[in-house]
């Protein structure tokens, strides 16, 4: 590129990574991140640092593990003597940024302020899309100048209208933004974070009728899984263990499905005016999530202390045709190195602090794309405050995935190869205990030294 690019970032909230058409899930309807996917570059094993939401946001944010700078849980009153945002790392080099929609790097609670300096001169906040801030809340304001009763809307058997829904918001935002008057020499950046698909699930009905949940395949379940949640009954999850039959598990993919083809309709309106506005050749896309949602794999459904890949594996995708090729990459990654990865986009020197590593060597064609770490780590650090208190961690490598659920003396072992979806748990398996061993090492290893560089972890690596 002959100027750094502008960036658009949309973030959604709660969307797990099998949920692109164009990735080999042919019940979901994605034309938009299909085109993306088909023209870019596309991370298939990108992994949260948390499968919650503040400790995730606050990650990437700042580039660093969530127990590295010490804010894992929702609902903290606030961020402490954060280390410098990329957003105002990216300010401070000469970038025009903006934010619509959901930050939570702090408590949103009933309050917006006072704001962390953030660096974003364009600030349009929702947190979610309910009607309970006294001040502050754009979107609710937006809902009110258009006469509408967002409580009542939401309660209502036809949900929020599209034309009215937080995702058009978070799309009109963003062509305000883009067609802001500025230098064409000042770069922008971009947040976009919908609270979409989080739950509840109550897509608009026009999008709840274009799935039938009959044609649903249902979520990964096997009859074990309640006798293993049970094991774990002790370890906080937002809901209890089930079998999809009596929560409808079909019904909630078709309505999951439904508030992500809304947020592709609304992703195209952006993408367009882009074009139209001839800045999409300079315009580097990244489409990710915070996190991962259980959508009843399990019998579990929302999110908590488990690290199973629907929960803790995202959809990471690069776009800028003629500049970022066409790739699809399996490498093991972390949304730090995403954030590392905007930083360099950005022509930012990237500081010594960061832990994520950019993945712009794989996209320039200068490092492999079948490798970037060898493993991956997500933590939970007492992320909802509950009792009995619950530290958990999460080590992952090309094979198997182990997690220890600190203080509580169980833990998982998948052998990913042969069992992708997580239903054998492997950690009493006799056979079994040497590789356990090798792995509760390695993974100690990992938490103790995480600032260490990608080339030197495969010390660690088993």
């Amino acid at each position: 590129m002959s100027r750094r690019p502008n960036i658009l970032w949309y973030c959604t909230d709660q969307q797990r990574f099998d949920t692109i058409g164009a990735l080999g899930n042919p019940y979901v309807s994605t034309p938009t991140l299909d085109k993306l996917v088909n023209e870019g570059t596309v991370f298939t094993h990108s992994y949260c640092q948390s499968p919650i939401c503040t400790p995730s946001r606050s990650s990437f944010m700042t580039g660093m593990y969530p127990g590295r700078i010490h804010n894992c849980r929702n609902g903290n009153e606030s961020f402490k003597n954060p280390p410098p945002l990329i957003s105002k790392l990216l300010a401070d080099s000469g970038y025009d940024c903006g934010l619509v929609g959901k930050f939570h790097l702090q408590s949103a609670g009933k309050r917006t302020e006072p704001r962390l300096d953030d660096g974003y001169r364009y600030w349009r906040f929702s947190h979610a899309p309910r009607d309970d801030w006294s001040e502050g809340h754009h979107y609710g304001d937006w809902i009110r100048d258009k006469g509408g009763d967002l409580d009542a809307l939401r309660k209502s058997s036809d949900r929020v209208p599209s034309e009215l829904h937080q995702t058009t918001w978070v799309s009109e935002c963003a062509l305000e933004f883009i067609n802001h008057p500025r230098d064409p020499d000042v770069p922008w950046m971009l947040t976009l974070n919908p609270y979409s698909p989080h739950e509840p699930l109550i897509p608009p009905r026009s999008y709840a009728e274009m799935f039938d949940a009959s044609e649903m395949p249902g979520p990964h379940f096997e009859e074990d899984d309640l006798v293993h949640q049970n094991y774990l009954r002790e370890i906080f999850f937002q809901s209890e263990a089930k079998h999809p039959d009596v929560f409808d598990g079909k019904k909630q993919q078709a309505l999951y499905y439904a508030m992500i083809r809304q947020i592709d309709d609304q992703f195209a309106r952006i993408l367009y005016e882009l074009e139209r506005t001839k800045q999409r050749e300079n315009t580097v896309i990244i489409f990710t999530s915070d996190h991962g949602e259980c959508l009843g794999d399990h019998g579990l459904l929302w999110k908590g202390c488990r690290f199973y890949e629907g929960l803790v594996r995202v959809p990471l995708i690069f776009s800028c045709p003629g500049h970022i090729p066409n790739l699809r990459s399996d490498a093991l990654v972390e949304l730090i190195d995403m954030s590392a990865t905007i930083l360099d986009l950005g022509k930012v020197n990237i500081p010594g602090s960061f832990q994520g590593h950019s993945l712009l060597p794989i996209m320039s064609g200068q490092a492999d794309a079948g490798y970037h770490r060898s493993f991956v780590r997500s933590e939970y650090y007492d992320a909802i405050d509950t009792e009995p208190l619950t530290y958990a961690t999460m080590y992952r490598n090309e094979r198997y995935k182990l997690v220890m659920y600190h203080t509580h003396e169980k833990g998982e072992l998948f052998d990913l190869e042969l069992d992708p979806w997580e239903h054998k748990n492997l950690w009493d398996d006799q056979n079994s205990k040497e590789i356990k061993l090798l792995l509760i090492e390695a993974a100690f290893n990992s938490t103790m030294v995480q600032d260490i560089d990608v080339g030197s972890e495969r010390i660690f690596s088993t």
